[in-house]
């Protein structure tokens, strides 16, 4: 047992000095997917899940909570400390652009990131601590900003954890985790601490994954539900090794499995520390939250998607670097006033101070030299309104705008693409909402949204690689969207949503196989329907099943073809979970999604995939037990597929157009023991 682990388990100790509060009843307030909404959405599309949702949720890895989102695919094309690859409506967010995540008030998304546009890596999450995710779809809701265009979730961790308790979880493949978590009163208010140490070995058949993981919070809370205030402290530090994704060609001619690698160098290693703090007051007129945080952030990601095509002497692989700070400030308030009128204002301020973000030529983690290598400085403002009129006791109206204003500093070391920019984008947004009595409610949602690009992209006038003149993007891309819709309660017993939607993008953003990134492109438009639902059968059984489909075309004409790349067209997820009084549990569930055209033309598509989860346990007053099967029928579908050229040994100069995938990882088991104190 390595020194993180011991600490770890040391700190389950400690929070032993929590006993007095151990044997108390604790209130537990279930929130989650059986709330109905009606009433309180204002759009078809928007949810909410809780802790009480993913506790015996099946998790190969910490960023597949975002799947508790209807509709959303989380997959993975490389190491298990990268962050994941997202789909959702008709979109492959690579890893978070358009798909907007916060936790506690804090962007998770990066701007200007050494990897992509919007990287979102949650693994400094510790799932167990979550309280809800609040999600919306579309360009429709006034305080969504950035990113934001496909949807959004906002993610609340515990003011408060209860009873202190440690959990050990083994597995397959070398997975070792210890978990403590726990809280203890201390003066007026209450401290709680979480730490996390995970290893992993990986499947792969010559990388040894060796990831190297330590989560930590720890928050102090004070207040009560109409006026309370927090400081958290979060920690995270990881390091891997990356089995990437890998040429068809190459497992057809027996020069790997499934399960290897072409370079087996690959991997990062991240780490994000952050201090942040709130003050939330409510009343029966109104609410105010109050919430600024300083990050610290670094990674450093080697990869190799080409192998000898752009280098035959010393390959391909390249390294990219992001080094820095952010700090930010928001502001909500809402008040009530008479004639059902009810009104929300907030602002948010963030800086991204980067050290460094850069792009190197490496050779076994070696650098070679320097393709790019720059500091940013980006500066966003937000402000927005909304009003919420129950003009009629069956009519409601929402009606909103967003102002966003945004500025660029590059400084490069190709000084021709040194420069500022900056921009403002004004997008409202409303809703028509009809509630025919309790049980059922229409609505009918639109506005707008955007995007920014990378500040490099706003202020570049050379090719850094090949020294021709390129031109600078916009800043800020818009994007439109509306949305018809439903939601249904069936006596308490179940519910059920509808969604008809459309979207367009004025530029979209596409992954690169050849250089690892991704860049402006053409203009799109999407259109789909979304069915989700969700029964309580009886007091132990319940049934979970959500069906999207999608449309996804360029919205131009060119020879090339009108298909978008990874534009997954249906999905479709599943469970059916059960909790008796006796303390068993259970939740076996299903995800499924079609193939996607990998090129333009879709002359070339990936087949779709099917995966299956199974959690069983048993959870006593202090004793709990639980076995994960992870790809419970051992499924050798793929996580993902690209499709682009790549050069392997003895192959001509230019390369061969190939399919490259990442497959899923073998069917595995892990087995969990908790104690709480």
């Amino acid at each position: 047992m390595n020194v993180r682990l011991q600490t770890t388990l040391f700190l389950a100790l400690v929070l032993h000095t929590g006993q007095a509060a151990a044997h108390e009843l604790e209130e537990v307030i279930v929130e989650g997917r059986s709330l109905v909404l009606i009433k309180q959405a204002r759009s078809a599309s928007e949810g909410l899940v809780g802790q009480h949702d993913l506790e015996i949720r099946p998790l190969l890895r910490a960023g597949d909570v975002l799947e508790a989102v209807p509709g959303m695919v989380v997959t993975q094309h490389s190491g298990s400390g990268k962050s994941n690859q997202m789909f959702l409506r008709g979109f492959n967010l690579d890893h978070g652009t358009d798909f907007a995540t916060w936790i506690d008030g804090m962007p998770v998304n990066m701007r200007s990131h050494g990897h992509g546009q919007g990287y979102t890596d949650i693994n400094f999450l510790i799932p167990e601590t979550i309280r809800t995710l609040a999600f919306v779809k579309g360009p429709y809701h006034a305080e969504q900003g950035d990113f934001s265009s496909a949807g959004g979730v906002h993610i609340k961790t515990s003011d408060q954890l209860g009873t202190p308790q440690a959990t050990l979880q083994v597995g397959e493949d070398g997975f070792r985790r210890l978990l403590a978590m726990g809280g203890a009163d201390v003066a007026a208010g209450r401290l709680s601490l979480a730490v996390e140490s995970q290893e992993y070995d990986g499947p792969w058949s010559d990388v040894d994954e060796d990831v190297d993981k330590v989560n930590g919070l720890l928050r102090y809370f004070q207040g009560d539900e109409a006026a309370n205030w927090r400081v958290t402290l979060m920690g995270y530090d990881n390091s891997w090794n990356s089995a990437d994704q890998i040429p068809e060609r190459a497992v057809n001619q027996g020069l790997i499995d499934e399960f290897g690698s072409l370079d087996q160098t690959l991997g990062g290693e991240s780490s994000r520390y952050s201090l942040s703090a709130g003050y939330n007051r409510r009343s029966d007129s109104g609410g105010l939250q109050l919430s600024a945080y300083a990050i610290d952030y670094r990674m450093q990601l080697w990869s190799n998607f080409t192998y000898l095509l752009d280098n035959p002497v010393s390959g391909d692989q390249f390294e990219q670097l992001d080094e820095r700070r952010l700090y930010g400030a928001g502001w909500h308030q809402h008040w009530l006033r008479g004639n059902g009128l009810k009104h929300s204002a907030g602002a948010e301020l963030r800086h991204d101070d980067i050290d460094a973000v850069g792009l190197f030529p490496a050779n076994g983690r070696q650098r070679l030299g320097t393709t790019r290598l720059d500091a940013v400085e980006e500066t966003s403002l937000g402000l927005y309104y909304e009003v919420d009129w129950s003009w009629h006791r069956q009519w409601r109206a929402v009606a909103g705008v967003r102002g966003d204003y945004y500025r660029f500093d590059v400084d490069s070391d190709t000084v021709v693409n040194s420069g500022s920019d900056s921009d403002t984008i004004v997008s409202p947004k409303a809703s028509l909402i009809y509630t025919p009595n309790e049980q059922r409610e229409f609505y009918l949602s639109g506005g707008l949204g955007f995007h920014s690009n990378d500040a490099r992209g706003t202020t570049i006038r050379v090719d850094p690689g090949s020294g021709d003149a390129v031109e600078a993007v916009d800043p800020l891309v818009r994007s439109r969207g509306a949305e018809f819709g439903l939601r249904n309660d069936w006596g308490g017993m179940a519910n059920t949503s509808f969604a008809l939607w459309y979207l367009e993008l004025d530029s979209e953003l596409l992954f690169v196989g050849d250089a690892g990134n991704t860049e402006a492109s053409r203009p799109s438009r999407r259109w789909g329907v979304e069915l989700n639902n969700y029964w309580d059968l009886n007091d132990v059984w319940s049934l979970e099943l959500d069906l999207a489909w999608t449309d996804a075309r360029f919205d131009d004409r060119s020879p090339e073809g009108d298909h978008i790349p990874g534009a997954v067209e249906w999905v479709v997820t599943g469970a059916l979970n059960a909790r008796f009084p006796e303390g068993w549990f259970g939740s076996l569930r299903l995800r499924q999604f079609s193939g996607a055209p990998l090129v333009e033309d879709a002359s070339v598509k990936a087949d779709g995939s099917s995966l299956a989860n199974l959690a069983l346990g048993w959870q006593g007053q202090r004793l709990s037990l639980q076995l994960d099967v992870l790809n419970l029928f051992d499924s050798d579908d793929h996580d993902i597929d690209y499709f682009y050229a790549s050069r392997l040994s003895g192959e001509p100069a230019e390369g061969v157009e190939d399919t490259h995938y990442h497959v899923f990882e073998p069917r595995q088991l892990r087995l969990s023991m908790g104690w709480r104190f």
